[in-house]
Parts: structure tokens; sequence; C-alpha cells
């Protein structure tokens, strides 16, 4: 019974591979190859900083490199974890800031986009236009009067100094726009007919159209914000509000530099967290920054 089964199988494993193969475009396959060979290659230094990771201190400069862990040691991450830098507050503090920033530009943009698309006032083109000159001000350029700022409000040395700043975010109004000026307008104006109110059009109509755009730039903004490295640099000087990116140079610095493995292991738990929401929805990024550039 098992046999017959087996080989009645098999008929159907072969015309399935057959089909697999027939609409499979043949003149792709160098394109998909020569992008399989990028991908092992932008691969290997996150392999490196794993198996660094997992060596042994007299190990770490070994040469010729290698790239997968010959043994799994886990003396570098629990030096990283008992060090005197309070690693595990950095990961909450850049945790913290993280998450409600993300919250925060999501909202803010969300309304900002919604002003800029359905709502008509006067200079709407040209105050949309002045937003967009922000994605091409370089974010260095304006620390010194970001830093007076905070420090006129007494907000130096604090989580809040790392997130104010970034709850104006030109690229994600922007996108949030594009998106929202290809949705139908006729649910919108129906509702305003009946009665309904700016807000309640944008919370219960506007707002659940936008999940696409929402799940890419909460991606984005929480990506950039727990890699931030220049505001915390300037900002920051307790490690109680510190966050990763400064604290791994303060991390390093006390090792030295010939405990590359307890550097490694640090930075590997760091990436850790990125590296599993960009695998998970790495799919909503490319939809939504595709969606900007076409109108319905």
């Amino acid at each position: 019974m098992r046999s017959q089964a087996t080989l009645s199988a098999r008929p159907n494993l072969t015309a399935r591979v057959y089909s697999a193969l027939r609409v499979l475009d043949w003149r792709n396959v160098p394109v998909m190859i020569l992008l399989g060979f990028g991908a092992v290659l932008m691969l290997l230094p996150f392999l490196w900083m794993f198996a660094a990771s997992m060596r042994p201190a007299n190990q770490a400069y070994q040469l010729p490199p290698s790239f997968f862990p010959t043994q799994f040691n886990l003396d570098s991450y629990r030096a990283a974890l008992e060090s005197p830098i309070p690693f595990l507050r950095m990961y909450l503090n850049s945790f913290i800031v993280a998450v409600v920033t993300t919250i925060g530009v999501i909202f803010t943009s969300a309304m900002a986009a919604f002003a800029f698309s359905r709502l008509r006032f006067p200079g709407t083109s040209a105050l949309f236009g002045l937003l967009l000159v922000g994605l091409m001000v370089p974010p260095a350029l304006i620390v010194i009067p970001l830093f007076f700022g905070m420090a006129a409000f007494g907000l130096l040395d604090s989580l809040w100094s790392l997130i104010l700043p970034a709850l104006a975010n030109p690229l994600a109004i922007f996108m949030m726009r594009q998106f929202m000026d290809g949705q139908p307008r006729e649910y919108e104006e129906a509702a305003f007919i009946d009665g309904a109110s700016y807000w309640t059009i944008f919370r219960r109509i506007s707002l659940p159209q936008m999940g696409p755009p929402i799940a890419a730039l909460s991606i984005i903004v929480f990506t950039s914000s727990w890699n931030n490295f220049l505001l915390p640099l300037i900002f920051v000087r307790s490690f109680d509000v510190m966050t990763l990116p400064v604290g791994l140079t303060a991390l390093s610095d006390s090792f030295g530099s010939l405990s590359l493995s307890v550097v490694m292991a640090s930075v590997t738990m760091c990436v850790l967290p990125l590296l599993v929401v960009f695998l998970v929805a790495q799919r909503f990024i490319v939809e939504s920054i595709a969606s900007t550039g076409i109108k319905r």
C-alpha cells in the first residue's frame, strides 16, 4: 500500500516540477543567479560577525577569516551582559525610544498627510513643497538648533531629547500623502454629507485604509530610530539614558581593542531584533514604496 501511494505520488510531483519549469522564464535565470550571488556577499559580514562572537578572544583576528563558528562559546555574550556598562539598560532605552518614536511619527504623519491630501486651504501646495525641502536638509545641519532648543526646555540628557526631534518626519508625511491620494474619496464624501467631522472621517475611513504604508513606515522609523547615533551622542551623557549605538562605543572602549569577540557579541544582540523585524515584514516596505508612485 505504501509503495503504491509513493509511486502514485511521483507522477504528480514530476508534473508539478515540469509545470514550474515551463512557467519559468529562462531569460531571467542569469539575473536571478547574479542577485543570489549579491545576497550571499551581503550575508558574509553578518556571518563573520556571528562567528567572531563565538570564538575566544585570542582567535578573533585569525586569518583567513572564518564565516562559520566552529564552536558555540557564549563567554563573549556573558561578558557583554556582565560588563560595568549597563547593556540591558541601554537595550531598554533603545526599545523605548524606537517604539515611542514610531508611534508618534505614524500618528503625526498620518494626520498631516490627511490634511495635505483631503483639505484645501490657502498655501497647501507651497507648504507641501516646503515640507519636501526638508528631505534635502542633512540631519547634521540642524543638530545645533536642536541642541539649543532641547537645552532651553531642559530636556537634555533625557529620552525626550531623542524622541521629540524625530516626530517631524517629511519622508513619512510624503509617503502617507502619496498613498492617500491614490485612495477613492467616495466614502469620505458620503460621510461628510451625512455630517461626519473631519476627525471622524480620518479615524474611521481614511486611517483603516492606510495599513500598507503604516506597516512599512513602522519598520523604517523603528530601524532608523534604533540605529540613530548622532542625536544620542550629542544630547545624552549618562548611561541611564544612553542608547545602544553610543553604548557600543563605550563598551568597546571599556574592553579594549583585544576583545573583539565581546564587541561582536554585543553587535549581534543589537542587530538581531532589526533582522527579525525586517525579514518578517519586508514585503510591506516594497509594496508601500511602490504604491507611492502609482495613481489609481
